[in-house]
């Protein structure tokens, strides 16, 4: 059996408590409760509705850290990409990061609609709905190599605003 899913990711960050109030207050990650007793400077959290253990460890370094050169300077990690159920839940998203300057792009990629956002590390990050398996037609799949502007509005008219994504895909039928 091979891997089938990524289940956390581990970020450094130059103060714990800045990056905390990011992915709690904008993106909805609560705090699980597992740092090592006597291990001051780390957290654990868990995306909303996740079933896994945590989905994201942050690691503070402190503010002497200067700023990821992966991808300009260095090989390192573009992005990670979180995924949401519905086109409304990506539009809440994309309100809540253009409300914290944090909203840096968005893409239509066919089969994908996704946000580019930043947190206050500048470390950049995805948030995706897939278009479910069952609503996958030719123009859908031959948009998968161009990259358009995101029309939310357009989206929710065309699969419906409260659709879940993924389905047949990320998620079991």
């Amino acid at each position: 059996m091979g891997i089938h899913r990524l289940n956390h990711a581990v970020l450094f960050v130059a103060s714990l408590d800045r990056s905390l109030s990011f992915y709690r207050d904008v993106l909805g990650f609560t705090a699980v409760p597992m740092t090592p007793d006597g291990f001051a400077g780390a957290a654990f959290l868990q995306a909303p509705g996740s079933t896994n253990d945590h989905d994201l460890g942050l690691f503070e370094i402190g503010a002497h850290a200067g700023p990821s050169g992966a991808g300009r300077s260095t090989v390192g990690l573009y992005h990670l990409a979180w995924e949401v159920d519905t086109l409304d839940e990506l539009d809440l998203l994309a309100t809540r990061l253009a409300a914290a300057g944090a909203l840096v792009g968005t893409s239509d990629h066919g089969t994908t609609k996704s946000l580019y956002g930043k947190d206050p590390d500048g470390l950049e990050f995805e948030v995706v709905w897939l278009v479910p398996a069952d609503q996958l037609d030719e123009q859908a799949l031959a948009a998968r190599k161009r990259i358009r502007p995101l029309d939310l509005a357009r989206e929710k008219q065309r699969y419906g605003a409260q659709t879940r994504g993924g389905v047949g895909i990320s998620v079991p039928v």
